[in-house]
């Protein structure tokens, strides 16, 4: 009897104690006090076991040789994932084949013949302190998804070979049809499949892309090996690949390239290049500029080499020859999953790209070295019993260098599931280049990711929060932007393109969050970025590799294991109200009534609130019924699916997202159907564009209300 009593005393002094614990714990957005209690023990027990040292082993053996997409080295890593993440204990590993028309290099020269000869490089020398630049797997210079072909012609200097440099020339009197052009990377920048596209529309015979020691070289600071800008030989690959009209394998386009799949002509492909193209040096591009005859550039088109940039025209002639290996060859998605233990059929999707330019130290290197920490640390737990709710799904993607292919067309073949199962995505490409973080998210999922900045130290000794708003504030006194930041701006809500979370959140309609650490970075794309250059410049300690697998794990775990998922939807509406007014901003808008969808963003707005505090009351009261739970969550996750529109943006169908997509540049583009017909003056358009985006928002604001009822009357 005695011995009973005991047992219920502390019982009920363990029920009390952990009362108590979960009254004093700081609330995590989504999670009831208790669970938010057990929540800390699991991320303080998974931050404990990423280590430096094997961030560091991991980065070396996938920067030790070059992995282009395709290749046999990229594919010798996809099995060298899988292994690894079978012995980490992740589940349902498997390498899913697609078979996409990629690219490779066969042979490229440039030879200068008038008005003096020059016989370009084409090559990176080698530097006596980085053993890797030494290797003979380095390719020379190359363009992803050039034509081939043989063009002798005269070089127009183009700056940064947008539209309105191609203004200016013929403001000048000089033309470029049949001309080779010769661009900078940046300046503003743009993407080089835009330059490309550009160059081909105005009847250019190839473009020739170099890297001007104003925007990556030394005119920003030491170059390699004694700094992380880039050296006199540099040379920055990449594809032309035109996927911001569609991503993805250009023979298939909307649909998963798996073996067997119908294929339509390379010739009606709408984003494969017609054109030459080839990156430089500007130890290459140095003798052409210097040549160049016709009238003196504008003072804003010249770049920091010690001459004077002229236009060009008829002086410089050259002789150039592209020889490509473009064809249809096999790319290979790892995908992996830790299965969850109460709702397995909810998916949170983690992912990075594998293939490189070359080595890719940094892009993207870093992020899978941070990634294959993220998943032991996971595997760790789970081996544990520290199995997540929710089921993780983590992919290595292949070819996104070319086009974001792998992740396109993983996303094309399981978009049905994906919209039926995924919570979000969280994309990792770059883990670290520098200590700048910089986050980004949809707005729904912006102050889920501000929290949880605030529970991990950054190797500064500052909070990663306090680290990211540091950054934030100089880099907009830097730009000199009004420099208050908030939590409400401190993450970043522009999503453009570039990057693997294109066809999750453009076309499957999934939210997404981005995140990466930067810093000076002049060797992108080059063969100086690689071991080397991240031991002595990037992340000497591997501490940012390390604070990367932390943050992505506690961001994919907060997700996994919410009781209510962490969406903000008056977040989201605010979002949209400042798209709305920027569009409008310095604009005459007296063609378009766009009152209709103000009122309806008031009253997404007002519906989130009322969401909001319904949730925060209800996961405070500690009692959620599962059904209940399982009705909101996944309520919830059709908010975003409302925001596509299954027409697409006009004249790119496969982009759907009514609020975000990209500019041709990659650059972010809100409200990209509406911006699009603004901006042409196409008002008809414009007021069907204004009319969808309003469908939406009612859409939404009804289906807001309806789980905040379900909420009031569980």
């Amino acid at each position: 009897m005695n011995i009973g009593r005991s047992t219920v005393t502390l019982a009920l002094l363990s029920l009390l104690s952990c009362l108590s614990l979960a009254q004093t714990q700081k609330p995590i957005l989504g999670f009831t006090p208790s669970s938010a209690a057990r929540q800390t023990e699991i991320e303080t027990k998974f931050k404990s076991i990423p280590s430096p040292d094997e961030e560091r082993r991991q980065h070396r053996i996938f920067t030790s040789e070059p992995h282009l997409a395709g290749s046999k080295r990229n594919n010798e890593l996809a099995d060298y994932i899988a292994a690894e993440w079978r012995k980490q204990g992740l589940e349902d590993v498997i390498i899913r084949r697609y078979d996409v028309y990629g690219t490779n290099p066969k042979t490229a020269s440039l030879e200068m013949i008038a008005p003096t000869h020059y016989q370009a490089t084409l090559r990176e020398a080698a530097l006596d302190a980085d053993p890797d630049s030494k290797n003979p797997a380095i390719s020379g210079a190359w363009s992803g998804m050039s034509i081939s072909g043989e063009v002798t012609a005269p070089v127009v200097y183009a700056h940064s070979g947008n539209p309105e440099d191609y203004d200016l020339l013929r403001k000048n009197g000089i033309s470029v049809k049949g001309k080779i052009v010769l661009v900078r990377y940046s300046n503003p920048y743009s993407y080089r499949g835009f330059k490309a596209l550009t160059a081909q529309r105005e009847g250019a015979a190839a473009i020739l892309i170099y890297s001007d020691p104003a925007e990556d070289g030394y005119k920003k600071g030491k170059v390699g090996p004694d700094g992380p800008w880039g050296p006199e030989y540099h040379i920055q690959r990449g594809a032309i690949t035109y996927d911001f009209i569609v991503p993805g394998d250009p023979l298939t386009p909307g649909w998963a390239s798996v073996p067997g799949a119908k294929r339509i002509p390379i010739e009606d492909a709408t984003s494969a290049p017609k054109i030459m193209a080839l990156p430089l040096s500007w130890h290459d591009a140095k003798p052409l500029l210097e040549n160049l005859d016709g009238p003196l550039a504008p003072a804003d088109w010249q770049g920091g080499l010690p001459i004077q940039y002229h236009l060009g025209g008829e002086r410089v002639k050259v002789h150039l020859k592209i020889e490509m290996d473009n064809g249809t060859q096999p790319y290979y998605v790892v995908e992996g999953r830790i299965r969850g233990a109460e709702l397995p059929d909810e998916w949170i999707v983690l992912g990075n790209h594998r293939d490189a330019w070359v080595f890719g130290g940094v892009d993207p290197s870093s992020g899978t070295a941070s990634m294959m920490e993220l998943t032991r640390a996971l595997g760790k737990l789970a081996k544990e019993g520290m199995r997540p709710r929710r089921t993780l799904v983590v992919c290595s993607w292949d070819g996104e260098e070319v086009g974001l292919t792998g992740s396109t067309e993983w996303g094309e073949q399981f978009a049905d599931q994906l919209r039926s199962k995924a919570v979000a995505y969280l994309n990792v490409d770059e883990a670290t280049s520098g200590p700048n973080f910089h986050g980004q998210a949809v707005a729904s999922l912006s102050p889920m990711l501000v929290e949880t900045s605030r529970s991990l130290q950054d190797p500064s000794g500052k909070s990663l929060y306090d680290a990211w708003k540091a950054t934030v504030v100089r880099e907009k006194q830097e730009a000199k932007q009004p420099a208050e930041v908030t939590d409400a701006n401190l993450a970043d809500t522009r999503i453009g393109s570039g990057s693997d979370h294109t066809v999750f959140l453009n076309f499957v309609g999934m939210p997404i969050i981005g995140l990466q650490f930067d810093g000076d970075y002049g060797v992108y794309h080059s063969a100086y970025d690689d071991f080397y250059w991240m031991n002595h410049f990037g992340d000497p300690g591997y501490r940012y590799h390390t604070l990367m697998s932390q943050l992505w794990g506690v961001t994919a775990l907060r997700l996994a294991n919410a009781d209510l998922l962490p969406f903000d939807f008056a977040s989201y509406a605010s979002n949209v109200r400042q798209f709305v007014d920027e569009l409008t901003k310095g604009r005459d808008m007296s063609k378009l009534d766009l009152a209709g969808v103000q009122k309806e963003i008031d009253t997404f707005d007002a519906a989130g609130k009322r969401l909001n505090e319904s949730l925060n009351r209800k996961l405070a009261s500690g009692l959620i019924d599962p059904k209940l739970a399982l009705t909101l969550n996944h309520g919830m996750m059709q908010v975003e699916r409302n925001w596509l529109n299954p027409d697409g943006i006009p004249g790119r169908p496969w982009f759907k997202h009514i609020l975000y997509g990209a500019r041709f540049t990659y650059a972010h583009l809100e409200l990209p159907g509406l911006t699009e017909a603004v901006e042409a003056q196409d008002w008809p358009t414009a007021k069907q564009q204004a009319e969808i985006l309003q469908r939406a928002l009612a859409n939404n604001t009804k289906l807001v209300n309806e789980l905040n009822a379900n909420l009031r009357n569980p």
